[in-house]
């Protein structure tokens, strides 16, 4: 048989998107398909147990991104998207792969189409321009200078602008490769491609319109790194509700000894992942923590998942029928939380008004509140009936035909 060769890339910026990747990476059967992968160094725990063909591409790094994410200013200039489509290029010529698979890589946009093979873009369904959405303000110098909710109303009149300003890099480098601008409206620049497959239900995004035929809902990806169980695992008392805490390589991590301590007055039992970005000096008496925890295990194992409100952990949480109380800054986690909050599966807190008696509040309403469970396992047989290897091969096999 004459496999078909897929080269996935990943924006190794935060590692939420090398691990949906993996996962779909992960589903294709070797027999019938040569897998490469493509991402910065620095991920190499996450290949345990791959044997796919890797590759080296360059990624801003992780600071950068948060930081312009916190700024509130355009996460690539049109210089790093100029080099990007540079080094795309060279691959793709080097590879002639049939498909080309990209996780927030928005350089492909151009790269995939000049190589002239077949581009698919992963996103997530609030970020599609089918979808009528509200925005709240996210943590940008804004929310620092005024009262929140004369910051969101400033940031939804000037939301517009600010995407229409983050648009701009990447039109200046699609115009130099002789290609048409993508317009203003930053949805696009982030799922324009050939097909675009969301990670997400549709059942967490009421409002969207009629989705084009190549936008698509692949249901969630989830992915937990190849880590063993910590020592400390089997020795968890078992009288106490378990809370599991994480604020991801994305989240406000300097939150974490904050949060720990807060639930230390609480009478549950936590188990916390600090993604090898924090060091906890003391760790409350109730408290287990590791670098990094299999995220599926640890969510089932809980009654409550504590996370920065982000599509990774929060669908774990779901996929487990555990709720979520989202500590949130940026707007993709203020987007994913607006679905999950609306569905009452969960509550959201500002990062940026973080309050230890508010958070204790909010947990002990969560851990007491027959509701949110209930909505929550109401999600997790929703998560349950979408299949996303089945759709990601569907779509492969249509572009492949």
């Amino acid at each position: 048989m004459n496999r078909k060769k897929i080269l996935f890339f990943a924006e190794a910026v935060t590692l939420a998107h090398v691990g949906r990747a993996l996962t779909l990476a992960a589903t294709l059967d070797p027999a019938r398909y040569d897998i490469h992968f493509a991402c910065a160094p620095g991920y190499d725990f996450c290949f345990t147990g791959t044997a796919f063909t890797r590759w080296t591409v360059n990624s801003i790094p992780s600071s950068q991104f948060l930081q312009a994410l916190a700024d509130g200013k355009p996460v690539y200039s049109n210089v790093t998207l100029g080099s990007y489509v540079e080094e795309d290029l060279r691959l793709l010529d080097q590879l002639r792969p049939d498909v080309v698979i990209g996780d927030f890589r928005i350089s492909l946009s151009i790269s995939a189409r000049l190589a002239g093979i077949p581009y698919i873009a992963l996103s997530n369904a609030y970020w599609s321009p089918f979808l009528r959405q509200r925005y709240t303000v996210p943590n940008i110098p804004l929310t620092k200078m005024l009262p929140v909710a004369l910051a969101d109303l400033l940031f939804r009149m000037a939301r517009p602008i600010a995407f229409a300003s983050h648009a701009v890099p990447l039109n200046r480098v699609r115009r130099k490769h002789g290609l048409p601008s993508l317009g203003s409206d930053l949805r696009r620049v982030y799922t324009d491609a050939d097909y675009t497959l969301y990670a997400d239900v549709p059942e967490l995004f009421p409002g969207h319109q009629d989705l084009p035929r190549n936008h698509r809902f692949l249901g969630p990806v989830m992915w937990a790194p190849p880590v063993a169980l910590p020592p400390w695992w089997s020795e968890l008392p078992a009288k106490l509700p378990v809370i599991y805490v994480t604020l991801g390589s994305s989240g406000q991590g300097k939150l974490l000894p904050l949060v720990l301590r807060a639930l230390a007055d609480l009478p549950v039992t936590v188990i916390a992942a600090t993604a090898g970005n924090i060091a906890i000096d003391q760790v409350p008496d109730n408290a287990w923590v590791a670098d990094f925890l299999p995220g599926d295990q640890a969510a089932a194992r809980a009654a409550l998942v504590i996370c920065n409100g982000g599509s990774p952990t929060s669908h774990q949480a779901l996929a487990a029928g555990v709720p979520v109380l989202g500590i949130s800054s940026n707007l993709d986690q203020f987007l994913n939380m607006h679905g999950i909050v609306s569905a009452g599966a969960g509550a959201q807190l500002r990062a940026d008004r973080f309050d230890a008696i508010r958070l204790q509040a909010m947990v002990a309403d969560l851990l007491d509140n027959p509701a949110a469970a209930q909505a929550a396992r109401s999600l997790a047989a929703t998560f349950a009936g979408h299949d996303h290897a089945a759709r990601f091969h569907a779509v492969l096999t249509e572009i492949l035909a």
